[in-house]
């Protein structure tokens, strides 16, 4: 995939700075590339559910950050991106010492961008276990015309 901003990652790593979100939740890019994004969240006890589990908001956000910003990499310079529609299926609970939000676009539009985000727990001994998948598409305002 060819970005159209050739200072796509520098962009995006302003826009996440921003976030206040992903500073609340310790949230940080470990990956930007053309078309793909990745964030990754250590594991914290006050981000957790009831039974232990990293709460299904926390997975969500993670998911739809990672795929606005995957969607964004590819965007004209001076765009700005929102979610437009997403769905989430939670697969297993969250439960590891990391977690991993890895999103790819599927199809860029002019307008319109649909992703895939897959959520990884992550435990002490690396293994890589699928908790969550979100399919959304994401939508380019504000670009030049």
């Amino acid at each position: 995939m060819n970005p159209l901003n050739p200072s796509f990652a520098r962009d995006v790593e302003d826009s996440f700075a921003r976030q206040p979100i992903m500073k609340l939740i310790g949230a940080r890019l470990s990956l930007v590339e053309p078309g793909v994004v990745e964030i990754t969240l250590p594991y914290r006890a006050d981000l957790l559910q009831q039974n232990g589990y990293l709460h299904a908001g926390i997975v969500t956000t993670i998911a739809d950050s990672a795929c606005g910003y995957a969607a964004y990499t590819l965007m004209p310079a001076g765009s700005n991106v929102l979610s437009v529609e997403f769905k989430l299926n939670l697969l297993r609970p969250a439960q590891g010492d990391t977690f991993v939000a890895r999103a790819e676009v599927i199809k860029a539009g002019k307008t319109l961008t649909v992703v895939r985000a897959d959520v990884f727990a992550i435990n002490k001994t690396e293994e890589r276990l699928l908790v969550a998948t979100m399919q959304g598409t994401m939508i380019c305002t504000g670009a030049p015309e």
